[in-house]
């Protein structure tokens, strides 16, 4: 009887784990670019997004002869505390907040030594395929390639 009810526990834990997991983890393929509502040539780019613990990891990277190379990563908190932005050598390129504003809907601001301020908002389909980043004029439109593990 007692082990029965430590398997439901652990099932129930189970899947409230993976009903808790952020709409926007995942891995994202770039689909679609704007700049200034024109659209945009661009490169591959993925977006990789996984929760680490109480943060969320950012990581972007270009594929080239079908290896991924990592241009920029970061991991925050989704209240609006700084993250370092780092670039694939690991060197902090400027800080980053990400606020969760609703559900699958983000705010962010990023800042960084020798460029402005950027701020704009990052938001996830209700159908949960798509994924949208908008800051500065430019609209980028992610297509989720895999569910969060």
């Amino acid at each position: 009887m007692r082990i029965a009810a430590v398997i439901a526990i652990l099932m129930l834990a189970a899947v409230g784990s993976a009903w808790a997991a952020e709409p926007l983890t995942g891995t994202w393929l770039l689909e679609r670019q704007e700049l200034n509502g024109a659209q945009n040539n661009f490169d591959p780019l993925t977006l990789r997004i996984g929760e680490k613990g109480d943060k969320v990891a950012f990581a972007f990277s270009v594929p080239i002869n079908n290896v991924h190379y990592l241009s920029m990563s970061y991991i925050v908190r989704l209240d609006g505390t700084e993250g370092d932005v780092k670039n694939g050598q690991g060197e902090k390129l400027g800080v980053i907040k990400v606020t969760k504003t609703g559900a699958g809907q983000y705010k962010f601001t990023l800042t960084g030594t020798n460029r402005p301020q950027s701020s704009g908002t990052l938001s996830v389909a209700a159908d949960g395929k798509h994924l949208t980043s908008e800051s500065n004029g430019l609209l980028q439109v992610f297509a989720r390639s895999q569910p969060a593990r």
